[in-house]
């Protein structure tokens, strides 16, 4: 292993696929939120128990209590004041009285199965004293002084007082037993509350536990693996093809690292594949340039070694002509002129193949060249041939392209040479036009000649390729071979259209410059 971490480094292949941990890991949050859920419950119930029974329980006894305390009062109040005056009124608190005793009685009573059984005894107790207080004087005082309608003695009222006084110690106690009830209540909520309070802090803290401890343990079987799994795929992405990229973590990373080995191995035989394909297109190459110098020197000769002796046969036999002419029987003129006739089209044959194969051989760059000053130039060069042929020719506004002006003019050349030697009975017609098309600049070059038939579309692109005959239609058949060689040179395209029945023509596009990106197709 050449690259990535050490191997004491790496983590353990898990048994386990990453959906089987992340699942785990889900499920153990679930788990341990559920039980969150029920402890921070429990506390939680507790403590409104707890608040509960103070406010629903405790403190409507305490305040009954102190209902059934003041009740007795107003009758021992009511009793006395009566005892002294004799006066019906000062009987009222005790009527009172007796009422609120039995109002507070009763709330006591509903309680009470819910207070300690202390508070009940207690309650039992005073009731039973107060009842034996109405019983031995309250009842007693109040019947003897409606019989006499005089005052009580001042002994007796003593006795009665003593006797409500230890009645009221009896209150008191019972008291003092609700208020020990009300405060080992508040104990209680305060001891729920702080129960409540561990319980959120117990689950607060489990719950940073479990987060820690599942993100350590995700780091360790998924998320480091996809690191390092990462950081060496990156490196066979850089180029080093050659390293095996190791497999650790889950089931679905260690797939993940299988399918780029696997990548990586075809990206190698690719590799492989491609170096002997450069290899042998380096062969190509060398045999090529090899072949182009042949050519080169092939070029030479015809241009030097045969054009020669070609043009001294031609000189020859039109000296034969000049001097022999009509002095020999008629056969023998026939052969002179035919050997005139095919040294000159040897000649003009010999000089077509020249331009044909110089064609991209050129070291000028493509650069901006005038469409309309091409075809002027081409114009000017057949300027004979279009005056004897009558020929109308309408251009419109031409674009500047990338190309060479030579190149372009001999385009433009070879077609109005085409319109004006395959013309009809009428005098010929060739019209120029161009339109832009995105990149590309097209254009069309129509004329009203003989045409040329759909299924000849390919073949007259063709070198050496003639669809008439050489006696009446004399030329060398290389004229759209080498338009087409040049317009594909310049990187674009030239075909015939079809769709025109009447007359020709011919379609080719070229690239435009990048300066007229964006222009609406016209150029003057």
């Amino acid at each position: 292993m050449t690259g990535g971490q050490p191997a004491g480094r790496r983590p353990a292949s898990s048994p386990w696929p990453l959906s089987r941990i992340i699942g785990g890991a889900v499920l153990l949050v679930t788990m341990f939120s559920v039980a969150a859920v029920i402890t921070g419950a429990l506390a939680l119930a507790h403590l409104d128990d707890e608040r509960q029974r103070i406010e629903t329980v405790i403190d409507p006894a305490a305040l009954a209590a102190q209902q059934l305390y003041s009740a007795l009062l107003n009758q021992e109040t009511g009793v006395r004041g009566y005892a002294l005056s004799a006066e019906p009124d000062f009987l009222t608190p005790y009527t009172q009285g007796t009422a609120a005793e039995q109002a507070a009685v009763a709330k006591l009573r509903a309680l009470m199965p819910q207070l300690p059984a202390a508070s009940a005894a207690d309650l039992t107790q005073t009731l039973a004293q107060a009842g034996d207080w109405r019983t031995r004087y309250a009842q007693p005082t109040i019947t003897q002084i409606q019989a006499s309608g005089k005052p009580v003695v001042s002994p007796d009222i003593l006795a009665g007082k003593a006797e409500f006084d230890a009645l009221r110690v009896k209150l008191d106690s019972f008291e003092a037993g609700i208020s020990g009830t009300r405060l080992q209540a508040l104990s209680s909520l305060d001891g729920a509350s702080t129960e409540l309070h561990v319980a959120l802090l117990a689950i607060a803290i489990g719950l940073a536990a479990v987060v820690a401890g599942l993100a350590a343990v995700l780091r360790i079987t998924a998320i480091r693996p996809v690191h390092l799994l990462a950081a060496e795929a990156r490196r066979v992405a850089d180029g080093d093809f050659g390293h095996e990229v190791t497999q650790t973590g889950p089931r679905e990373i260690r797939g993940l690292a299988a399918d780029v080995n696997s990548m990586r191995i075809r990206i190698l035989r690719e590799l492989s594949a491609v170096r002997e394909a450069n290899e042998s297109l380096a062969e190509h190459a060398v045999e090529l340039q090899r072949s182009n110098a042949e050519l080169e020197q092939f070029a030479y000769v015809a241009s030097h070694d045969l054009q020669e002796p070609l043009r001294k046969v031609t000189s020859f036999c039109q000296l034969l002509q000049r001097r022999y002419g009509g002095q020999l029987d008629e056969k023998a003129d026939q052969y002179i002129d035919f050997a005139v006739d095919g040294a000159k089209r040897m000649q003009v044959l010999i000089n077509d193949l020249l331009a044909f194969s110089r064609v991209g051989r050129s070291a000028q760059d493509l650069g901006p060249v005038a469409c309309d000053a091409a075809l002027a130039g081409a114009k000017a060069n057949l300027s004979a041939q279009i005056g004897q042929a009558r020929a109308q020719i309408e251009a419109g506004p031409l674009p500047a392209v990338r190309a060479q002006l030579t190149l372009m003019t001999v385009v433009f050349q070879n077609l109005l040479s085409n319109a004006l030697k395959f013309k009809g009975e009428q005098p010929p017609r060739i019209v120029v036009a161009a339109e832009r098309e995105g990149a590309f600049w097209s254009f069309s070059f129509t004329d009203n000649g003989i045409g040329i038939e759909p299924q000849y579309a390919d073949r007259v692109f063709l070198i050496f390729q003639r669809l008439h005959d050489r006696a009446a239609y004399p030329g060398t058949g290389i004229g759209l071979a080498m338009c087409r060689k040049i317009i594909e040179y310049f990187g674009g395209r030239i075909w015939l259209d079809t769709a025109v029945t009447d007359g020709t023509r011919f379609r080719f596009t070229l690239p435009a410059l990048p300066d007229d990106e964006g222009s609406d197709g016209s150029q003057g």
